[in-house]
């Protein structure tokens, strides 16, 4: 906390201990105010001004410092100045003292619950900056909030100054009324109970849900609004109709069947999706294969002499569809009819909020329905680099199409993608150049972790080019050229393929979106709120067209809240969690996370501890011949709750389920620690690492006298 903080913090705590030291409260009373009455009044008729302007300042002042009174003083405005002129010095007063309250909690105490609270806070602050205004005016109509927890709370939000001001000053209006005109009959209250009837605090409760209800009104004139040029069927033949079959859109399908609504899922591709086809399933095939090969190449390290390895390219990549090929009767059509879901083959096309059209092999037809859940996947990004039109390029699409092994391969991008399969590209045999615009790969990872990632590359023999920009594509005696920038300096680097990994872009086009005007968010996905509602509260998204995280397990997971919000959020809505969110990148060592990691709680200006093992010192890494890497943990200041979680290591991936559902159950180190791990076993390392912390942590002073303790015993 600064010098500035510490004043403010002094100066207020100095005059709200002089203000109960000195005994002022006792002038703030229903009794001192009825006998001074007459004596007021007095001052008030020969000093109005300075009466008005002692008055105001001194509501601002009990207001401001939060100090009890301020019911007292209300009432005090109705008895000295009258309902009308009571009602406005006070709603004045009140407004500008409360705001001061607001500004003071601000600029005390926000960066520091921030620090210690930012990840909890993240959904609050969310809420008030979409309906800040809203949430206000409703606790300023119900009196049973004190004024000045609601003062002091709001300041630890974003909400704006101005918007705090009028939203006050016009919410507490209705209570100030009631007060003032109370305090102009003053002689008849004999205790501050006597102002509330039944009646008038029933009057309240109506008032305080009033803003609720409006809201809702609100958006049902949105949604009439949004609906008013499109005939809504009076019957309907689904209750969902669901478009993709990947990942969100095979989820979709399952619950929905499950609870036995009638649901048709359209796929104009391959069932699965790119999960299935073109991403996760493949390349982990191709990261096996791989894998084994650099295994065999080190076996020296494990004590075997030689090995002979000898890689059939067309082969490998034979086995990475015949993998395919095994696991698609999961997502078959076959087993989706068998569970109730009739999929279409076909390309569909929304052409009212409620009817999708179905085009398979030149016939069309439309079906109705009352929900749409569009989960139409992501492409791979292909930018705009001049000459690329000239060159055969390879995405993670298209990749899997290979049957000869480049010789020489270019990957641009240093994400999750590039580094999965620059590597795997590697270990096969080829001579891989991996360019990076940023100065590391992986750069949503903190520094050390794109270290190790970046050393380990390097030793398998990838060329990684970071800080590299790509200018263009040319040719040259026969010879494909990428022409880049590093440090000011024009780079040439030859090739023979190369691949696009530069992230992927939402599939938006094509199906209607844009005759029926459902916006789209700044990034190009499909713009949905927190319950995966699109502008039509009818139509929903989820999985990689709507963001923010395009992870094959994220778009299940949404998808879960788009079907259960598009069949009963008439009843009951829920918001989408994603207060716990795991990924990993299946490189060699594997990198997985989950939760924040340092780079983004400095970022957040959340503080942290840190506790780190490396499994170079763990048993079953060092047999296993994969002693590198480690598990950081960034906990709360001085307590064991886990706010987020970095693996680098052999079955990193795996290893983080244990901190997944300890994240989510807030489950603390010290539980993980008294938790009972197989040895040896790589999970020895979550185990161990809570140990790290509960070194750090343990009672030195205890520890010490303990020491004292056994001495005495051994005589």
């Amino acid at each position: 906390m600064n010098v500035s903080r510490i004043t403010l913090l002094t100066l207020i705590t100095i005059l709200t201990v002089s203000f109960f030291a000195f005994d002022l409260q006792s002038y703030l009373t229903l009794e001192t105010l009825k006998s001074q009455q007459s004596a007021i009044s007095v001052y008030r008729s020969n000093h109005p001004v300075l009466a008005l302007a002692i008055y105001g300042l001194i509501y601002i002042a009990v207001t401001g410092l939060s100090l009890p009174g301020a019911a007292i003083m209300t009432l005090a405005g109705g008895a000295v100045f009258g309902l009308i002129g009571g009602t406005l010095i006070v709603s004045f007063a009140s407004s500008i003292g409360a705001t001061l309250a607001f500004l003071a909690a601000r600029f005390v105490f926000r960066d520091a619950v921030k620090a210690r609270f930012g990840e909890r806070l993240q959904t609050i602050e969310t809420g008030v900056a979409k309906q800040g205004a809203l949430y206000l005016f409703t606790l300023r109509l119900v009196p049973v909030v004190p004024f000045f927890v609601i003062n002091l709370a709001m300041g630890l939000t974003p909400l704006k100054t101005m918007t705090f001001y009028w939203v006050s000053q016009a919410g507490m209006l209705a209570g100030t009324l009631v007060y003032v005109n109370a305090g102009t009959q003053l002689g008849q209250l004999d205790s501050l109970a006597g102002i509330f009837s039944p009646g008038l605090l029933g009057a309240f409760a109506l008032l305080g849900i009033f803003p609720l209800l409006a809201n809702k009104i609100i958006d049902s004139l949105q949604a009439n609004k949004i609906y008013a040029n499109w005939l809504k069927p009076a019957r309907f033949d689904n209750n969902i109709v669901v478009i993709g079959a990947g990942s969100g859109g095979l989820v979709t399908s399952y619950l929905a069947a499950a609870v036995k609504a009638k649901v048709t899922l359209i796929e104009k591709h391959n069932m699965g999706g790119d999960c299935l086809n073109t991403g996760c399933v493949p390349s982990k095939a191709l990261i096996r294969s791989a894998k084994l090969l650099a295994e065999m190449r080190n076996a020296s390290e494990l004590g075997i002499a030689k090995v002979t390895v000898e890689v059939d390219f067309a082969e490998v990549m034979n086995r990475v569809q015949a993998v395919i090929k095994a696991i698609e009767p999961h997502d078959s059509v076959k087993r989706y009819a068998d569970l109730g879901v009739e999929v279409v083959k076909g390309e569909a096309r929304l052409v009212s909020p409620w009817a999708v059209q179905i085009t398979t092999d030149g016939n069309q037809r439309i079906i109705t329905t009352r929900s749409i859940v569009i989960a139409a996947g992501a492409r791979p990004v292909v930018p705009a680099i001049p000459g690329i039109e000239t060159i055969d390029f390879l995405t993670s699409d298209t990749v899997w199409e290979l049957r000869e092994l480049p010789k020489r391969l270019l990957v641009l991008g240093g994400g999750p993608i590039g580094c999965e399969l620059a590597q795997c590209f590697a270990r096969l045999g080829s001579q891989v150049i991996q360019i990076e615009r940023l100065p590391r790969l992986l750069s949503r990872e903190d520094t050390d972790v794109s270290e190790l990632v970046m050393a380990k590359f390097r030793q398998e023999g990838i060329e990684v080019l970071v800080d590299h920009s790509v200018k263009q594509f040319s040719s040259a005696n026969g010879e494909q050229i990428l022409l880049a920038t590093h440090q000011g300096s024009e780079v040439r680097i030859p090739f023979d393929k190369v691949l696009l990994a530069l992230g992927r872009v939402a599939n938006t086009q094509g199906y209607g979106l844009e005759a029926l005007g459902v916006e789209l968010a700044p990034n190009g996905t499909v713009a949905i709120n927190d319950f995966q509602q699109t502008n039509y509260p009818n139509i929903f998204a989820c999985g990689d067209v709507a963001g923010p995280f395009q992870f094959t397990h994220i778009a299940a997971h949404q998808a879960w809240y788009a079907t259960v919000n598009a069949l009963f959020g008439s009843l009951k809505k829920f918001r989408t969690d994603y207060s716990v969110i795991p990924w990993a990148t299946f490189i060699d060592p594997e990198v997985a996370r989950v939760g924040i990691n340092e780079q983004e709680a400095k970022a957040h200006k959340i503080a942290y501890e840190l506790s780190t093992f490396h499994f170079e010192d763990l048993d079953r890494a060092i047999t296993d011949n994969v002693a590198q890497g480690f598990v950081k943990v960034l906990t709360q200041t001085g307590k064991d709750r886990i706010l987020g979680v970095t693996i680098v290591g052999d079955h990193a991936g795996d290893l983080l389920a244990e901190f997944v559902l300890a994240m989510k159950h807030n489950i603390g180190l010290n539980k993980l620690l008294n938790t009972i791990h197989i040895y040896p076993t790589m999970a020895e390392a979550n185990k161990y690492v809570a140990g790290v912390w509960k070194r750090k942590h343990a009672p030195r002073s205890l520890l010490a006298w303990l020491g004292h303790f056994h001495a005495w015993r051994r005589g």
